[in-house]
């Protein structure tokens, strides 16, 4: 189904509007979950409570693209979760792995955490992002929005490991030099 269709289920209170968005979204939805909790019950339950963050939010919003509307819920569910499960010292994961990664990239005076503070910042990278090539562009998603570990990254993208990580490598030496030229680390 169309998205214009299933937000259109939402508009009418229809309780379908949540089954065709599992059927169309959820499989992706529970990943970006999990790749950023690794724990399958967290996940499930941040996918719960995205249905109903979309459920109160459709209407008034009318998204043009409901898939990375969700997905901004999601992730940013689950983010919360990460930040209250580390402030009870239950971190790790995948998450733990990629914001290490990005760390010594955005410099000691950012904390990736509270990088949505920085609007500046995030309107850098977005322009930075559309400097790389499209699989560049794709892979430094994949890790870092999505938190997907490198392994699922080549296996969707159907590259080596080997070339995921040095696409990585490289793109990170890249950001921290396009944020060191902007004045932002």
């Amino acid at each position: 189904m169309e998205d214009g269709k299933i937000i259109d289920l939402y508009w009418q209170r229809s309780q379908s509007a949540i089954e065709e968005t599992d059927n169309k979204y959820g499989r992706q939805l529970r990943g970006i979950s999990f790749n950023i909790l690794s724990d399958s019950g967290d996940a499930e339950e941040c996918l719960y409570d995205t249905y109903m963050a979309l459920w109160n939010s459709l209407p008034p919003n009318r998204p043009r693209r409901l898939r990375a509307y969700a997905a901004a819920i999601v992730r940013n569910l689950s983010l919360k979760r990460v930040r209250d499960r580390c402030s009870k010292k239950r971190c790790g994961g995948e998450l733990e792995l990629a914001l290490d990664e990005l760390d010594g990239c955005l410099g000691s005076s950012y904390s990736v955490e509270r990088e949505y503070e920085f609007r500046e910042l995030a309107e850098e990278i977005s322009k930075f992002l559309y400097t790389l090539s499209a699989d560049d562009r794709r892979i430094f998603m994949c890790r870092y929005w999505a938190f997907a570990p490198v392994a699922e990254i080549a296996k969707k993208l159907g590259f080596p490991q080997s070339k995921v990580k040095s696409s990585l490598y490289r793109t990170r030496g890249k950001l921290q030099k396009y944020l060191t030229k902007e004045g932002l680390i």
